[in-house]
């Protein structure tokens, strides 16, 4: 059992938020957006989704 992580990156603002609470480094800036590079670390404990005021990613149990 793992997750799914996605980032919008339309919607994606680059605020930095999502890196910055991820308690297992999932998010990493790429081009002033977030991209899930290491998403096989997530806990699924959506920390990142509460931070996200721009509703850009999504975390789906997989």
């Amino acid at each position: 059992m793992g997750y799914e992580v996605v980032v919008d990156k339309e919607k994606c603002e680059g605020c930095e938020e999502c890196v910055e609470v991820c308690p297992t480094d999932v998010f990493e800036m790429e081009d002033e957006k977030s991209v899930p590079v290491n998403a096989e670390e997530c806990l699924g404990c959506e920390s990142c989704i509460e931070v996200c005021e721009s509703d850009a990613i999504t975390v789906t149990e997989v």
